[in-house]
């Protein structure tokens, strides 16, 4: 968009960086490092900006050997092709990223390969290296902040680099950017955005960033770029493609607007805003009496395979199957009486609620919505491969198949295939810049993280956050220098032109009240920000109220856990209760904010 004129803009900053996750957080922090004051502004409420990088397992993809990790990249990229300066860029960046981490992320990062065995991690640990076969696999590595995966711990330390610099970075929550702001000659030079109902232009002097992440959350673009409908995303709530939309509107070329990551197998069906759990560790989802039958009642997966990050084997490339509208699970009783006498977290509870039972193959299909014969067929013809010892069909492992009783009763569980990220939008070169679509650099736009990454094709874990945290610090450090002024009337850096107009940083420090016998709690170890609790004490130090001031912590596991923790606190009178199955973050963290209070009681 255009303005009319020099007196429309709010506030005028250095930099403005548009999405508050891992490429954002990075972003702001490298151009605030670099000498400029940054807008950073995001769509979510405060604790549940972050993007995918709050919820993925924290990995990042890195490497040793320059050649060989090249190497390794043409050929998950193969035979599609990629930028050689871009890629150049990208694998120099991964080799680099032990000493990044010493430098920039508080201290030597956790290398995943170089701890083999270590149980912590074991859940991830093929990830090291997803396409062992190829060349250059070897000097592949995932890196960790410490020995713990989805914790959040890398979000957290990416947050705190920006919160540390809250002198020279505003945040804004609840403030989406509708619009890009260009002059006639192409070049952005600011941002407008929305927040409680009302417009902001905001000036860039020196660029802007665009952070926002991918589509996972937008029905329509997920249709009209990807064939696919009724994906089940597993991170963010907020990533609805409108960077790729701000990115179209200025004329930006777009790339690998068709590639996403499903992120592994086919998922428990949930409702539209519900994010979709890993059901990496629940094991008994991928052998037995059980199969997957699609929308017409037939096999298509090997239900025993976990998957490249949604990716399956097809005539020698790893490709992403297409979705079915309503797969389900199939099992008879004696794979249902297992899956009952486990010891189940809620999230396995929850789901084993959803199980339908039917006395007949005809109840069955029914309740499926498939041909009877069909669904007779394919259980029979399954039982038929597990007699001779091979999957003819799908290539599951003997090991794994156990054959089905046709005498009922029998059980279904419906199913949705997921989605972990998409990598499409706007094109960028090896300095993180945005071209157009005739390959030319948009003047003081930059872009970096899942908003356009890098990968084209099959995918190894950690890669996005590797490209977060490397295009991250080159788009910010870039759109630092100081650009060719343009003028501007009435607004001083940083700045609103009407006193009280622009809405003020929330990185400001809250104070809290308290009463005699009340004290106030912390802790940031959630999956969300940071919990703040004021407890109550009696005379015998014991907890006797425990208001929750401040948390986001995810609304269906984490938020029924501090529930469940509030109530059995005050009922035993100490914060030493056990922790919530399925909810180990938040049940510390909320532990932990008790305890802190608890502390401070003379």
């Amino acid at each position: 968009m255009f303005l009319k004129d020099n007196n429309s803009w709010n506030a005028v900053y250095d930099v403005i960086v548009v999405g508050f996750g891992g490429a954002g957080a990075t972003a702001a922090r490298f151009a605030a490092d670099n000498g400029a004051k940054v807008l950073l502004i995001d769509s979510a409420p405060e604790g549940h900006e972050g993007g995918n990088t709050r919820y993925c397992g924290q990995i990042v993809q890195a490497g040793y050997d320059f050649a060989k990790l090249k190497k390794y990249y043409e050929q998950m990229t193969a035979p599609l092709d990629l930028d050689e300066k871009v890629l150049d860029t990208f694998v120099q960046g991964m080799v680099d990223l032990p000493t990044y981490f010493e430098k920039y992320l508080g201290g030597k990062a956790f290398s995943v390969r170089k701890n083999p065995g270590n149980k912590n991690v074991a859940l991830l640990a093929y990830m090291i290296a997803e396409y062992p076969e190829f060349e250059g696999a070897e000097t592949n590595d995932d890196l960790l902040i410490h020995d713990q995966i989805f914790d959040s711990a890398l979000w957290k330390r990416l947050r705190q680099n920006v919160l540390d610099r809250s002198s020279k970075i505003d945040v804004l929550y609840e403030a989406p950017a509708k619009h890009l702001i260009q002059d006639e000659d192409k070049t952005i030079i600011g941002v407008q955005f929305e927040q409680n109902g009302k417009l902001y232009n905001a000036k860039a002097n020196n660029g802007v960033v665009l952070t926002l992440g991918g589509f996972e959350n937008n029905e329509q673009m997920i249709q009209d770029y990807l064939g696919e409908t009724k994906l089940l995303p597993y991170g963010t709530l907020y990533n609805n493609g409108d960077g790729i939309k701000m990115a179209i509107e200025v004329g930006a070329d777009l790339w690998h607007m068709n590639n996403y990551e499903p992120g592994g197998p086919v998922n428990i069906a949930a409702p539209k805003g519900q994010r979709a759990h890993s059901t990496m560790a629940w094991k008994s989802l991928f052998g037995g009496s059980l199969i997957t039958v699609g929308d017409d009642g037939t096999r298509y997966i090997a239900e025993d395979d976990p998957t490249r990050h949604g990716h399956r084997y097809n005539h020698g490339i790893w490709r992403i199957p297409l979705a079915q509208v309503h797969p389900h699970m199939i099992f008879d009783q004696k794979k249902y009486d297992e899956f009952m006498n486990q010891d189940n977290d809620n999230f396995q509870k929850e789901s084993l609620a959803k199980v339908v039972k039917s006395d007949t193959l005809a109840d069955l299909a029914k309740e499926i919505d498939v041909e009877p014969a069909v669904l007779k067929n394919t259980i029979a013809t399954y039982n038929f491969f597990v007699d001779q010892g091979v999957d003819y069909q799908c290539g599951r492992k003997p090991e794994s198949m156990v054959k089905i009783s046709m005498t009922g009763p029998f059980y279904s569980l419906a199913q949705q295939h997921t989605m972990l990220n998409t990598q499409g939008g706007p094109r960028r070169n090896e300095k993180a810049e945005v071209l157009d679509t005739d390959q030319q650099v948009l003047p003081h736009l930059y872009a970096a993280g899942e908003l356009g990454h890098i990968g084209a094709n099959q995918y190894n874990g950690g890669g996005d956050i590797a490209d977060c945290l490397i295009f991250g610090k080159i788009a910010g450090e870039n759109a630092a220098k100081v650009k060719e002024p343009v003028a501007v009337s009435g607004a001083s850096m940083g700045e609103p032109i009407a006193s009280g107009d622009f809405p003020a940083s929330a990185l400001n420090e809250t104070n809290y009240e308290t009463k005699p016998n009340q004290y106030i709690g912390k802790s940031t170890s959630g999956m969300g920000n940071e919990i703040v609790v004021r407890v109550t004490v009696n005379d015998e130090k014991q907890p006797t109220q425990i208001e929750i001031l401040k948390e986001s912590e995810s609304p269906d596991y984490g938020g029924k856990a501090l529930k469940q923790l509030q109530a059995k606190m005050i009922e035993e009178k100490t914060a030493d209760v056990d922790a919530v199955s399925g909810a180990s973050a938040t049940s510390k963290a909320f532990k932990e904010a008790v305890s802190v209070a608890l502390k401070q009681v003379k």
